[in-house]
């Protein structure tokens, strides 16, 4: 090649990557200072966990969620639908009251479980009992003569509703250690003695469905739970396994009022009144949004979030938090990146609580999309920062995600720790979905702010538990990989990694293999 040719082609293509560079930088000043100074995340998360609230699959507000989510795309000039996947069990809950008349009157704190049958207005008043000891499965059969007409409190009893952290502050080491011996005694004795019924549940904290099916059949009032977070407040809340009486879950320190009413011989009654309404069968859908790609507008770059929440609370860090930040980034992109390279969808998936079922579908509906996924991105863990990225198991990961990562503020990234080629995700969030399918699925996961015991499917998962600068960091950071997968030169490989043999078993860990969705879902 002439010496000057080459010169010349050599300076012109610093000029073109010089120019890349510029643009790279104009588009990620621009989503910063947009996220910055004019976040839309405090108003749709008021409208998202205040107006609309908790959004259980197969309630109302899960649709009026997915029909706002397409209102405000729209808005935004993004072309955003509802695809039905499924139906489910069509379900609203109502008033939850639950109030001790005797031995002395008290109202108190505690909610109808999610699918739990109506008592309606009128209510239904009972005695609580508590299981007693068993010898065999026949001494609990024979009990279950005696449980018609009485409310069945099936949780164990707690010795404090003080979290570890504060009795280590504040005990002296000995009474701390006297009373870790006395409870782990206590749960000791409640699951083996749930043993012997022959129907524990696995989570140890009471009857599984079968044996609460046994007391509903032999005329239980009512099923009253406790499934405490070991954090002050706040109580796991799951959903009902009766068909027609209620049941309801009553904080620590309530539950344990009544746990030792009745284990003292005062027997304490009650009037519960959960109303709600069974509507059914409905639809369920996930809300798909989507930037048109312009020169390669059959490969995707896909943001991933689930919808649905558990109904404790409204669901504000499982996942309002993430679902604002797939709102935001989006927003970000339409505005600062309209004419993406790669077409750009987002998921707002329905009944991941349930199972991954919405995003599950969404990769059996299409899979002529798999082999075209650039990347996925998906949040699902609290309002923290992100401060995890694992490849997930794909071999050539770190070339990628290192490259993207390159151009995120310090100040964001500085934060966050990689992994490669790390591990896929067998279950857990919908990024999981995607990976057992094969394409390039990455958790944006977060710091911690006690997620797991705080607000994680609890009764204190609320819009005041958001940390909005957490979770703007988090829309930019989303918003700029976005960009960057969808500006890459190359097509991401989706080689996958040689898995390690597993501690458990010795043998060579497995790749997660496609599930298939439930289609047709509830509790009946």
């Amino acid at each position: 090649m002439n010496y000057k040719i080459k010169v010349t082609l050599i300076a012109i293509g610093f000029v073109i990557v010089g120019a890349k560079a510029q643009e790279t930088k104009t588009v990620v000043d621009n989503i910063v200072k947009e996220a910055t100074e004019n976040s839309q995340l405090p108003q749709l998360a008021h409208h998202l966990l205040d107006v609309i609230g908790p959004r259980l699959t197969g309630t109302p507000e899960l649709k009026q969620a997915n029909d706002w989510i397409v209102s405000k795309y729209k808005e935004w000039g993004i072309d955003a639908e509802n695809q039905q996947w499924g139906d489910w069990k069509a379900w609203q809950r109502g008033i939850t009251h639950i109030d001790m008349i005797s031995p002395r009157v008290q109202s108190l704190d505690g909610m109808q479980l999610a699918w739990s049958p109506s008592t309606g207005t009128k209510g239904v008043t009972a005695e609580a009992i508590i299981l007693p000891m068993f010898n065999s499965k026949d001494d609990f059969t024979n009990w279950l003569k005696s449980v018609k007409g009485k409310f069945v409190m099936i949780s164990p009893n707690q010795i404090t509703g003080r979290t570890d952290d504060n009795w280590e502050e504040y005990a002296t080491e000995e009474s701390f250690e006297a009373m870790k011996k006395e409870r782990d005694s206590m749960n000791d004795i409640f699951k083996e003695n749930l043993k012997k019924t022959g129907y524990s549940n696995w989570r140890g904290t009471g009857l599984n469905e079968e044996g609460i099916k046994l007391l509903e059949e032999s005329g239980a009032a009512g099923i009253i739970a406790s499934y405490w977070s070991r954090e002050i407040g706040s109580n796991k809340i799951f959903g009902a396994s009766t068909k027609k009486i209620p049941t309801v879950d009553v904080q620590l320190e309530d539950y344990t009022m009544l746990y030792r009413l009745a284990e003292y011989g005062d027997k304490p009654v009650l009037k519960i009144v959960a109303e709600s309404k069974d509507l059914g069968r409905t639809p369920v859908f996930n809300t798909i949004g989507s930037i048109k790609g312009t020169e390669k507008p059959d490969e995707y770059v896909i943001l991933s979030a689930h919808l649905d929440s558990w109904d404790g609370a409204t669901g504000a860090t499982d996942n309002g938090t993430g679902t604002i930040v797939m709102l935001e980034a989006m927003r970000l992109l339409k505005k600062m990146y309209p004419n993406p390279k790669r077409t750009i969808i987002v998921g707002h998936w329905a009944s991941e609580e349930q199972g991954l079922n919405g995003s599950r579908a969404f990769v059996e509906d299409h899979p002529e999309m798999i082999t075209n996924i650039q990347a996925v991105f998906n949040q699902d863990n609290g309002t923290g920062r992100v401060v995890d990225l694992s490849g997930a198991g794909y071999l050539h990961s770190y070339e990628y995600i290192t490259r993207w990562l390159e151009a995120v503020p310090n100040d964001i990234s500085k934060h966050i720790k990689t992994e490669f080629p790390g591990s896929p995700s067998g279950g857990g969030s919908d990024n999981a979905s995607f990976v057992a399918a094969g394409a390039p699925s990455f958790n944006l996961s977060s710091l911690s702010w006690d997620y797991g015991t705080y607000t994680w499917h609890t009764n204190r998962d609320t819009y005041d538990k958001i940390v909005f600068d957490d979770v703007r960091n988090n829309a930019i950071l989303t918003a700029i990989l976005a960009y960057m997968a969808s500006e890459d030169e190359t097509k991401t490989s989706n080689e996958k990694s040689v898995l390690p043999n597993s501690r458990r078993t010795g043998k060579q860990q497995e790749w997660p293999t496609q599930r298939a969705p439930t289609r047709n879902g509830g509790t009946d």
